[in-house]
Protein backbone atom coordinates (compact mmCIF):
# COMPACT_ATOMS: atom_id res chain seq x y z
CA UNK A 1 0.00 0.00 0.00
CA UNK A 2 1.56 3.51 -0.96
CA UNK A 3 2.05 6.18 1.32
CA UNK A 4 -0.95 8.19 -0.27
CA UNK A 5 -2.81 4.75 0.14
CA UNK A 6 -2.29 4.60 4.10
CA UNK A 7 -2.84 8.27 4.40
CA UNK A 8 -6.47 8.03 2.84
CA UNK A 9 -7.44 5.41 4.86
CA UNK A 10 -6.03 6.63 8.15
CA UNK A 11 -8.08 10.12 7.67
CA UNK A 12 -11.03 8.10 6.37
CA UNK A 13 -13.31 9.08 8.91
CA UNK A 14 -12.47 12.67 8.91
CA UNK A 15 -13.43 12.56 5.13
CA UNK A 16 -16.95 11.20 5.53
CA UNK A 17 -17.58 14.52 7.55
CA UNK A 18 -16.87 16.96 4.51
CA UNK A 19 -18.24 14.31 1.57
CA UNK A 20 -21.97 15.05 2.00
CA UNK A 21 -21.95 19.36 2.15
CA UNK A 22 -19.50 19.18 -0.66
CA UNK A 23 -21.64 16.89 -3.09
CA UNK A 24 -24.91 18.91 -1.69
CA UNK A 25 -23.48 22.32 -2.29
CA UNK A 26 -22.59 21.46 -5.96
CA UNK A 27 -25.71 19.53 -7.00
CA UNK A 28 -27.19 22.71 -8.12
CA UNK A 29 -24.50 23.85 -10.20
CA UNK A 30 -24.78 27.94 -9.35
CA UNK A 31 -22.97 30.41 -7.79
CA UNK A 32 -22.49 29.93 -3.94
CA UNK A 33 -24.59 32.46 -2.05
CA UNK A 34 -23.29 32.85 2.14
CA UNK A 35 -26.31 30.63 2.87
CA UNK A 36 -25.24 27.78 0.56
CA UNK A 37 -21.92 27.14 2.20
CA UNK A 38 -23.39 27.07 6.02
CA UNK A 39 -23.42 23.40 5.88
CA UNK A 40 -19.44 23.14 4.68
CA UNK A 41 -18.84 25.63 7.55
CA UNK A 42 -20.56 23.49 10.03
CA UNK A 43 -18.25 20.30 8.42
CA UNK A 44 -15.05 22.12 8.64
CA UNK A 45 -15.45 23.36 12.22
CA UNK A 46 -16.71 19.54 12.97
CA UNK A 47 -13.90 18.36 11.90
CA UNK A 48 -11.85 20.82 14.17
CA UNK A 49 -10.12 23.15 11.73
CA UNK A 50 -10.41 25.79 14.18
CA UNK A 51 -12.22 29.37 13.57
CA UNK A 52 -9.31 31.23 11.61
CA UNK A 53 -8.85 28.31 9.46
CA UNK A 54 -12.33 27.80 8.35
CA UNK A 55 -13.00 31.80 7.77
CA UNK A 56 -10.29 31.95 5.60
CA UNK A 57 -11.29 29.11 3.33
CA UNK A 58 -14.97 30.48 3.47
CA UNK A 59 -13.54 33.66 2.05
CA UNK A 60 -11.97 31.76 -0.73
CA UNK A 61 -14.93 29.44 -1.86
CA UNK A 62 -16.96 32.80 -1.97
CA UNK A 63 -14.23 34.33 -4.03
CA UNK A 64 -14.27 31.45 -6.34
CA UNK A 65 -18.26 29.95 -6.55
CA UNK A 66 -18.44 30.92 -10.38
CA UNK A 67 -15.51 28.41 -11.23
CA UNK A 68 -17.18 26.21 -8.60
CA UNK A 69 -20.60 26.13 -9.63
CA UNK A 70 -19.40 25.76 -13.13
CA UNK A 71 -17.34 22.61 -12.44
CA UNK A 72 -19.16 20.66 -9.44
CA UNK A 73 -17.54 18.31 -7.20
CA UNK A 74 -14.54 18.08 -8.43
CA UNK A 75 -14.22 21.92 -8.71
CA UNK A 76 -14.84 22.20 -4.88
CA UNK A 77 -12.86 20.01 -3.96
CA UNK A 78 -10.06 21.20 -5.95
CA UNK A 79 -10.47 24.87 -4.45
CA UNK A 80 -10.66 23.34 -1.03
CA UNK A 81 -7.59 20.90 -1.44
CA UNK A 82 -5.45 24.29 -2.45
CA UNK A 83 -5.98 26.04 0.48
CA UNK A 84 -5.95 23.38 3.05
CA UNK A 85 -2.48 22.76 1.67
CA UNK A 86 -1.25 26.60 1.41
CA UNK A 87 -2.50 26.42 5.22
CA UNK A 88 -0.61 23.18 6.39
CA UNK A 89 3.01 24.22 4.28
CA UNK A 90 5.92 24.89 5.94
CA UNK A 91 9.53 24.61 6.05
CA UNK A 92 11.12 21.42 5.94
CA UNK A 93 13.24 20.24 8.35
CA UNK A 94 16.67 19.67 8.16
CA UNK A 95 18.38 16.25 8.85
CA UNK A 96 21.66 14.90 10.22
CA UNK A 97 24.14 18.35 9.71
CA UNK A 98 25.80 17.14 13.16
CA UNK A 99 26.72 14.30 14.84
CA UNK A 100 24.76 13.06 17.14
CA UNK A 101 22.10 14.62 15.52
CA UNK A 102 19.44 14.96 18.95
CA UNK A 103 15.82 14.83 18.83
CA UNK A 104 13.77 15.35 21.72
CA UNK A 105 10.72 14.33 22.00
CA UNK A 106 7.69 16.29 24.32
CA UNK A 107 3.66 15.81 25.03
CA UNK A 108 1.36 14.59 27.92
CA UNK A 109 1.14 10.93 28.84
CA UNK A 110 -0.93 8.98 26.16
CA UNK A 111 -0.30 11.11 23.27
CA UNK A 112 2.00 8.04 22.04
CA UNK A 113 5.79 9.74 22.17
CA UNK A 114 7.21 6.42 23.01
CA UNK A 115 6.05 4.64 19.93
CA UNK A 116 6.66 7.39 17.91
CA UNK A 117 10.24 7.09 19.11
CA UNK A 118 10.20 3.40 18.17
CA UNK A 119 8.44 4.29 14.74
CA UNK A 120 11.98 6.75 14.03
CA UNK A 121 14.73 4.76 14.87
CA UNK A 122 13.08 1.92 12.58
CA UNK A 123 12.68 4.57 9.85
CA UNK A 124 16.06 5.55 10.61
CA UNK A 125 17.64 2.41 10.40
CA UNK A 126 15.73 1.67 6.83
CA UNK A 127 17.93 4.93 6.12
CA UNK A 128 21.45 2.96 6.81
CA UNK A 129 21.64 5.45 10.20
CA UNK A 130 22.52 4.20 13.83
CA UNK A 131 20.14 5.47 16.81
CA UNK A 132 20.46 5.65 20.94
CA UNK A 133 17.21 5.86 22.46
CA UNK A 134 17.78 7.87 25.75
CA UNK A 135 14.57 6.66 28.26
CA UNK A 136 14.88 10.60 30.19
CA UNK A 137 11.48 9.61 31.50
CA UNK A 138 12.88 8.63 34.82
CA UNK A 139 9.40 8.56 36.54
CA UNK A 140 7.56 5.84 34.95
CA UNK A 141 9.20 2.23 34.57
CA UNK A 142 6.98 1.36 32.49
CA UNK A 143 8.33 3.84 29.56
CA UNK A 144 11.74 2.75 30.16
CA UNK A 145 10.92 -0.66 29.51
CA UNK A 146 8.77 -0.04 26.38
CA UNK A 147 11.70 1.68 24.85
CA UNK A 148 14.16 -0.96 25.59
CA UNK A 149 11.84 -3.47 23.78
CA UNK A 150 11.83 -0.93 20.75
CA UNK A 151 15.70 -0.81 20.67
CA UNK A 152 15.80 -4.32 20.97
CA UNK A 153 13.12 -4.68 17.47
CA UNK A 154 14.82 -1.55 15.77
CA UNK A 155 18.65 -2.48 16.93
CA UNK A 156 19.50 0.92 18.54
CA UNK A 157 21.94 1.73 21.30
CA UNK A 158 19.36 2.27 24.35
CA UNK A 159 20.47 4.25 27.43
CA UNK A 160 18.49 4.40 31.13
CA UNK A 161 19.10 5.51 34.25
CA UNK A 162 18.31 4.16 38.02
CA UNK A 163 14.06 4.97 38.66
CA UNK A 164 13.83 8.20 39.65
CA UNK A 165 17.17 9.45 38.43
CA UNK A 166 17.69 13.06 37.50
CA UNK A 167 16.55 12.93 33.71
CA UNK A 168 19.51 15.50 33.06
CA UNK A 169 21.69 13.28 34.09
CA UNK A 170 20.53 10.31 32.46
CA UNK A 171 20.85 12.67 29.30
CA UNK A 172 23.99 13.75 29.74
CA UNK A 173 25.44 10.16 30.11
CA UNK A 174 23.75 9.19 27.42
CA UNK A 175 24.80 11.95 24.96
CA UNK A 176 27.95 11.41 25.73
CA UNK A 177 28.13 7.54 25.27
CA UNK A 178 26.41 8.35 21.80
CA UNK A 179 29.49 10.70 21.12
CA UNK A 180 31.98 8.15 22.17
CA UNK A 181 30.32 5.28 19.89
CA UNK A 182 29.99 7.48 16.60
CA UNK A 183 26.13 7.22 16.34
CA UNK A 184 24.44 9.22 13.84
CA UNK A 185 21.32 10.33 16.05
CA UNK A 186 19.61 10.32 19.33
CA UNK A 187 15.96 10.00 20.05
CA UNK A 188 15.23 11.32 23.72
CA UNK A 189 12.37 10.12 25.44
CA UNK A 190 10.63 12.76 27.86
CA UNK A 191 8.75 12.07 30.95
CA UNK A 192 4.57 12.59 30.16
CA UNK A 193 4.54 16.07 31.55
CA UNK A 194 1.01 17.46 32.65
CA UNK A 195 1.27 21.13 30.57
CA UNK A 196 0.06 22.99 33.53
CA UNK A 197 3.23 21.58 35.77
CA UNK A 198 5.55 24.70 35.97
CA UNK A 199 8.04 22.73 37.50
CA UNK A 200 7.94 19.89 35.06
CA UNK A 201 8.36 22.02 32.73
CA UNK A 202 11.29 24.07 34.39
CA UNK A 203 12.75 20.86 34.30
CA UNK A 204 12.51 20.22 30.39
CA UNK A 205 14.23 23.38 30.11
CA UNK A 206 17.19 22.61 31.96
CA UNK A 207 17.46 19.68 29.40
CA UNK A 208 16.94 21.54 26.74
CA UNK A 209 19.93 23.50 27.99
CA UNK A 210 22.19 20.45 29.25
CA UNK A 211 21.85 18.93 25.32
CA UNK A 212 23.21 22.10 24.33
CA UNK A 213 26.33 22.35 26.49
CA UNK A 214 26.66 17.90 25.43
CA UNK A 215 26.17 18.45 21.33
CA UNK A 216 26.70 22.16 19.92
CA UNK A 217 23.21 23.24 18.67
CA UNK A 218 20.86 20.39 20.38
CA UNK A 219 18.56 19.62 20.28
CA UNK A 220 18.46 20.32 16.73
CA UNK A 221 14.36 19.03 16.35
CA UNK A 222 11.76 19.30 19.32
CA UNK A 223 9.20 17.26 18.02
CA UNK A 224 5.73 17.59 20.07
CA UNK A 225 3.65 14.42 19.99
CA UNK A 226 -0.09 15.25 19.99
CA UNK A 227 -3.11 13.35 19.97
CA UNK A 228 -5.52 14.06 17.46
CA UNK A 229 -8.38 12.38 19.23
CA UNK A 230 -8.03 14.90 21.71
CA UNK A 231 -8.56 17.67 18.77
CA UNK A 232 -8.19 21.80 19.42
CA UNK A 233 -7.84 20.57 23.47
CA UNK A 234 -4.59 19.47 22.58
CA UNK A 235 -3.66 23.28 21.49
CA UNK A 236 -3.34 24.18 24.82
CA UNK A 237 -1.00 21.66 25.60
CA UNK A 238 1.32 22.91 22.38
CA UNK A 239 1.39 26.74 23.73
CA UNK A 240 3.18 25.65 27.29
CA UNK A 241 5.87 22.72 25.44
CA UNK A 242 6.29 25.37 22.74
CA UNK A 243 7.45 27.53 25.67
CA UNK A 244 9.38 25.73 27.51
CA UNK A 245 11.08 23.47 24.82
CA UNK A 246 11.37 25.69 21.61
CA UNK A 247 9.13 22.98 19.72
CA UNK A 248 10.35 23.18 16.13
CA UNK A 249 7.85 20.36 14.78
CA UNK A 250 4.86 18.18 15.68
CA UNK A 251 3.80 14.45 15.39
CA UNK A 252 0.36 14.16 15.15
CA UNK A 253 -0.93 10.63 16.28
CA UNK A 254 -4.22 8.40 16.08
CA UNK A 255 -5.68 10.34 13.17
CA UNK A 256 -7.11 6.67 11.75
CA UNK A 257 -9.10 6.71 15.12
CA UNK A 258 -10.77 10.45 14.51
CA UNK A 259 -12.77 12.28 12.86
CA UNK A 260 -11.10 15.66 13.56
CA UNK A 261 -8.08 15.07 11.13
CA UNK A 262 -8.51 18.52 10.65
CA UNK A 263 -7.03 19.38 13.91
CA UNK A 264 -3.56 19.75 11.67
CA UNK A 265 -4.87 22.93 10.13
CA UNK A 266 -5.41 24.19 13.76
CA UNK A 267 -1.94 23.13 15.54
CA UNK A 268 -0.05 24.58 12.76
CA UNK A 269 -1.73 27.98 12.38
CA UNK A 270 -1.73 28.15 16.30
CA UNK A 271 1.65 27.16 17.38
CA UNK A 272 3.52 28.38 13.63
CA UNK A 273 5.65 25.26 13.17
CA UNK A 274 4.94 22.60 11.04
CA UNK A 275 4.33 19.22 11.02
CA UNK A 276 6.85 16.87 10.55
CA UNK A 277 5.01 13.15 10.96
CA UNK A 278 1.38 11.72 11.06
CA UNK A 279 0.10 8.35 12.77
CA UNK A 280 -2.63 6.79 10.52
CA UNK A 281 -2.09 3.01 12.30
CA UNK A 282 -0.22 0.94 14.95
CA UNK A 283 2.15 -0.72 12.95
CA UNK A 284 5.90 0.56 12.15
CA UNK A 285 4.94 1.86 8.55
CA UNK A 286 2.46 3.67 9.64
CA UNK A 287 4.15 6.74 10.75
CA UNK A 288 4.27 8.82 7.66
CA UNK A 289 6.38 12.15 6.86
CA UNK A 290 4.04 14.92 6.37
CA UNK A 291 3.16 15.87 2.90
CA UNK A 292 0.91 18.98 3.05
CA UNK A 293 -0.77 17.95 -0.88
CA UNK A 294 -0.89 14.19 0.17
CA UNK A 295 -2.75 15.27 3.23
CA UNK A 296 -4.98 18.19 1.59
CA UNK A 297 -5.96 15.41 -1.28
CA UNK A 298 -6.49 12.51 1.76
CA UNK A 299 -8.62 15.06 3.78
CA UNK A 300 -11.26 16.35 0.93
CA UNK A 301 -11.11 13.75 -1.06
CA UNK A 302 -10.52 13.35 -4.74
CA UNK A 303 -12.06 14.22 -7.78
Amino acid sequence: MSVLDRLKRGLSRTRAVLDMPVEDLVRGRRPLAAADLSSLEEALLAADLGLPAVAEAMEVLKKRSGEIAGGGAPAMREVLREELRRQLEGPTAAAFGERPWVVFLVGVNGAGKTTTIGKLAGSWRAEGRSAMLIAADTFRAAAAEQLEIWSQRTGAAFHRGPEGADPSAVLTDGLRAARARGLDGVLVDTAGRLHTKGNLMAELAKMVRVAGREVPGAPHETLLVLDATVGSNGLAQGREFARAAGVTGLVLTKLDGTAKGGVAVAVVRELGVPIRYVGVGESADDLLPFDAAAFAESLVGGP
